[in-house]
């Protein structure tokens, strides 16, 4: 069985980052995607989905520092979804994307209009980016395999690698 979410998006804002009891930091912000198409009537259509995402521990806090707002990130995770009961006693469900991995495409800051053009992805992996960053303790039912790394390098259509995305 698999259970893998793979977003490039928008941050809708800063992370909003707080620190456990038991020390452990846990990140939440939302992604913005949007498709494009055409309806019947010929016309144009934008359909933007909003996805939430927590982060945990040292992802948290790569996230904490280096998310702002409107950047184009890429995020890999899996869904988890739970149930809750708002302030109305009402019981409600919410499904989130808990990240194993992520990073900024392009800062719109630094001059990329938060398009996917070649130049904008990094060209080497940030330090402390992948890991293990499921929620709860620190026993092995927690942890992530090894095989839950980063994707591999691929080749650009011209025979050249361009970063580790894997598209």
């Amino acid at each position: 069985m698999v259970n893998k979410v793979t977003l490039i998006g928008n941050l809708g804002k800063d992370p909003e980052v707080r620190r456990l009891e038991n020390g452990v930091t846990v990140a939440r912000f939302s992604i913005a995607t949007t498709e494009n198409y055409k309806d019947q009537s010929g016309n144009w259509q934008d359909r933007t989905e909003w996805h939430n995402v927590t982060a945990w521990r040292f992802l948290a806090e790569k996230a904490e520092s280096s998310f702002k707002k409107g950047m184009l990130v890429y995020v890999e995770g899996k869904l988890s979804t739970r149930k809750y009961t708002d302030s109305n006693n009402i019981e409600r469900w919410a499904t989130d994307v808990v990240a194993s991995y992520a990073r900024v495409i392009n800062n719109r800051s630094e001059g990329g209009g938060g398009g996917l053009i070649k130049d904008s992805f990094p060209k080497e992996e940030p330090v402390g980016m992948t890991g293990n960053y499921g929620g709860g303790s620190n026993n092995n039912s927690s942890t992530a395999s090894s095989s839950e790394s980063a994707p591999a390098p691929v080749a650009d259509a011209d025979g050249g690698e361009d970063g580790d995305l894997p598209f």
